[in-house]
């Protein structure tokens, strides 16, 4: 849900509540306060990261740089959506050409926790691939030993695979 809608299950919520407190029903606004509190909740740590993501995977990067603008503090965000989160603003910076906030997005999201190895690994594949075109190849040596450890896909073997010959060309 994005913040809109989530707005308006509350504004119905409480108007829903003030008609159950005047009429007595008290045990409705149990069920009414927890709804709300649950909107609250999820605004706060789940945020509009879902809908990101899906509108990341069909590469509506406009769309989903506007429902990442939605969150005004990601710092509340459970770390499950932190991850994604931070993984997303890199791509977007790196579609853009910011290079230094690309790195910074990406950094961040190396240190949260994934629940996949091929997930964190295409976070250091970028790592890489950032300090590559910056031409610090120590650092991308680095994250590609890490990436190294980690249960790869058959692309991201072929991916590390080309920076390690990049590399090489450079030595």
């Amino acid at each position: 849900m994005n913040t809109r809608f989530r707005s308006i299950i509350i504004a119905l919520g409480a108007i829903a509540l003030a008609y159950c407190v005047v009429s007595g029903y008290y045990y409705a606004c149990v069920y009414i306060l927890g709804l709300i509190g649950y909107m609250v909740w999820s605004q706060y740590r789940e945020g509009t990261v879902f809908l990101a993501t899906q509108a990341f995977h069909k590469q509506d990067y406009e769309r989903t740089k506007k429902l990442l603008a939605e969150i005004k503090n990601p710092d509340h965000l459970r770390k499950g959506r932190r991850n994604f989160y931070e993984f997303m603003h890199g791509n977007i910076a790196l579609k853009e050409n910011n290079i230094e906030e690309a790195e910074y997005h990406f950094q961040l999201a190396s240190r949260l926790p994934w629940r996949k190895d091929y997930e964190k690994a295409m976070v250091l594949i970028n790592l890489a691939n950032i300090n590559l075109r910056k031409k610090e190849y120590e650092r991308t040596e680095a994250y590609l030993a890490v990436a190294d450890k980690l249960a790869l896909t058959a692309r991201q073997k072929d991916i590390v695979n080309k920076i390690k010959s990049e590399i090489e060309k450079y030595k």
